[in-house]
């Protein structure tokens, strides 16, 4: 093959190599969101404690109830103590906005703490969750304990 035919042939090659379409770069694969827990202040009735939290991952929301002991016995209380029947309230909404949902239902309190789940959803970045949970049972009334919490996806 003489030199200008291999010019000629490389040429044709590099035109050949220029006109197939490369596949795009994919975007680089982003971290998942991180996940954060936060909860409000506790509220205390007859021996037990009842906060509201709500995990936020990105604007996906979970709000969910706690309830647990308020602290140690007192001195002569049987242990364990009987479990007790209660009647839970759960209730979430976007401040300015809509509800989010509420839930209710009933649990049984011995003396792990118990979590009551039950609303999940997707929320505007940038807009303020307010949450709620009241418990009720035979000798308490309800005592619903708040949280409000920007949103910052």
């Amino acid at each position: 093959m003489n030199p200008v035919s291999r010019i000629a042939a490389a040429a044709t090659g590099a035109a050949a190599l220029l006109a197939t379409p490369v596949p795009a770069l994919a975007d680089a694969p982003q971290p998942p969101a991180a996940t954060t827990t936060t909860c409000g202040w506790s509220g205390q009735q007859a021996g037990l404690s009842t906060k509201v939290c709500a995990e936020v991952t990105g604007d996906r929301v979970v709000v969910f109830g706690q309830i647990g002991l308020a602290g140690p016995p007192s001195p002569g209380t049987p242990w364990p103590p009987a479990p007790q029947e209660l009647i839970t309230g759960l209730s979430a909404e976007t401040v300015g906005g809509g509800s989010l949902g509420a839930v209710s239902g009933r649990t049984v309190f011995t003396v792990s703490t118990v979590r009551v789940d039950g609303i999940v959803a997707t929320v505007p970045c940038g807009s303020v969750l307010h949450a709620s949970f009241a418990v009720s049972g035979a000798y308490r009334g309800p005592a619903p304990v708040t949280l409000e919490l920007p949103v910052n996806c």
